[in-house]
């Protein structure tokens, strides 16, 4: 292949393809499926990643290269493709200025979601071009999911997929000037598990130099306990009929670790919300006593990654598609009952809802999605801006409501941030005509974080409570936005 844009990496030249905005030809290149480590295979399944081996001649990098997730996703809120293929750890650069050093635009990481065990970072909606377009050089990246990423294993380096993100960061870090960008203005970001990941990063020390700023959207993290991880991980093994060691767990197909993940990660039955609810996510970053030490709020509350702007915040409905389908049910039901089963009683219970009118005046399922929503993502929030004291922190509400859920719902907010609104499936999750002036605002604000560190209204450290809402009857500055959430803690 010939005509594409070329730029020389510490492990070789590559060569991209320019990529066209609307009524902006050749607006940005990109570069595609870029190893930043060796194929996660054979004796590499369950090591930490290795950095690849270089190459002499030109690498064609103008398509997205393997992916950890494995088959057909099924129906979900954001496309994200798998791709199949053994070198999955790659990363993707998308540039205004491929090959000019001395640009030294502000570069964004993105690590994408899907409860770290789906999700890709093929997805069409992120796509750099707008944030090319505002000067900011945009990386996405990949990492093992699941149990080859997060799982227990007895003799095998824990937080594979974690040690996947800093080799990816650490890539950025020795490579992105080449694409225009400058190391020292990389700011990190991710949706849902994403957002988890980035929150992560933020609290680990090992991290700190890998990045400059933070924004995390509905960012769930896991900070699974370490008895919690070795259970999950013997009970796979066993159900494997291998030993829990790299040697056992090598010889089991990556479709049957798949197949005995998902049964042993499965939430049904009665009290399947409770679970979920009480004990959190099964697979994800683990507090193995090396890597992660201590729960991320408890490392942001001594100090780490205080030095770092941070902006995150949820969206108002999360979960509420997850229980639309009982809405019909559910009406009949009294909310005590419902809120009761769930773990919510007494006062406490009162002042949520007092607290929450506008989903109780949408019935009972809302109510009910909206309680899901905050027990896992807006209370997390709260927990995070508290913990980073003075630290600069600003907080910021999502609540433009889908057309197609008629809730302010999970993922609704990522093709306003990328200001994507064009792109494929958009308004399968928004419903038609999503408002371009939201775009507009919500895009200028991660952008004016990448360039500036200050997404540009009051911040949460500067006056507790304080909370930018986007869409619904917004925008507005809220004194405190995440009154809800704080009657639960």
């Amino acid at each position: 292949m010939t005509g594409g844009p070329i730029v020389t990496t510490a492990a070789g030249r590559v060569r991209g393809l320019w990529r066209a905005a609307p009524g902006e030809p050749q607006a940005f290149a990109a570069f595609l499926g870029i190893p930043f480590a060796k194929a996660p295979v054979g004796e590499l399944r369950f090591d930490a990643p290795v950095a690849p081996e270089p190459w002499d001649d030109v690498r064609d990098a103008v398509a997205y290269g393997a992916t950890a997730q494995r088959g057909d996703p099924g129906v979900t809120l954001i496309p994200e493709p798998s791709i199949p293929g053994e070198g999955t750890l790659n990363v993707n650069v998308f540039t205004p200025a491929p090959g000019k050093a001395d640009a030294a635009l502000p570069v964004l990481v993105w690590i994408h979601g899907g409860g770290y065990f789906a999700g890709s970072p093929a997805s069409p909606w992120y796509d750099g071009r707008a944030f090319n377009r505002d000067g900011v050089v945009t990386v996405t990246i990949s990492y093992r999911l699941g149990f080859d990423g997060f799982g227990w294993i007895e003799d095998a380096p824990a937080n594979r997929g974690v040690r996947d993100w800093l080799l990816a960061l650490q890539w950025v870090q020795d490579n992105v000037a080449a694409f225009g960008g400058d190391p020292a203005r990389v700011t990190i970001a991710g949706q849902s598990a994403g957002g988890g990941a980035v929150l992560t990063l933020l609290g680990m020390p090992a991290a700190q130099h890998l990045f400059q700023s933070v924004w995390a959207l509905s960012g769930a993290t896991a900070d699974v306990p370490a008895d919690r991880a070795e259970a999950l991980g013997r009970q796979i093994a066993a159900k494997a009929g291998v030993a829990p060691t790299r040697a056992g767990l090598s010889t089991v197909p990556e479709a049957r670790i798949l197949e005995i993940q998902k049964q042993a990660t499965d939430l049904s039955g009665p009290d399947a919300l409770n679970r979920l609810l009480n004990d959190g996510l099964m697979l994800g970053p683990t507090i193995d006593g090396d890597l992660i030490t201590r729960p991320t709020p408890t490392a942001l509350a001594s100090g780490v990654g205080g030095d770092k702007p941070l902006v995150l915040g949820a969206t108002d409905d999360e979960f509420s598609m997850v229980v639309k389908d009982a809405e019909k049910t559910l009406r009949w039901v009294p909310l005590r009952i419902i809120l009761g089963k769930a773990g919510l009683r007494g006062p406490r219970r009162k002042a949520w809802l007092a607290a929450n009118a506008d989903a109780v005046a949408r019935g009972h399922a809302a109510v009910l999605g909206r309680y899901i929503t905050d027990r896992m993502f807006t209370t997390a929030v709260v927990t995070t801006a508290r913990a980073r004291g003075a630290a600069p922190t600003w907080v910021y509400r999502y609540a433009f409501q889908s057309e197609v859920f008629d809730a302010a719902v999970h993922c609704i907010d990522v093709p306003f941030w990328f200001d994507c609104l064009d792109a494929v499936a958009v308004e399968a999750l928004t419903g038609p005509n999503p408002p371009q002036p939201l775009a507009d605002q919500t895009h200028a604000a991660a952008v004016a974080l990448i360039r500036d560190g200050d997404p540009g209204w009051r911040a949460w450290s500067q006056r507790a409570g304080s909370t930018f809402v986007f869409g619904g009857d917004g925008p507005r500055l809220d004194a405190d936005g995440y009154t809800g959430a704080s009657t639960l803690l």
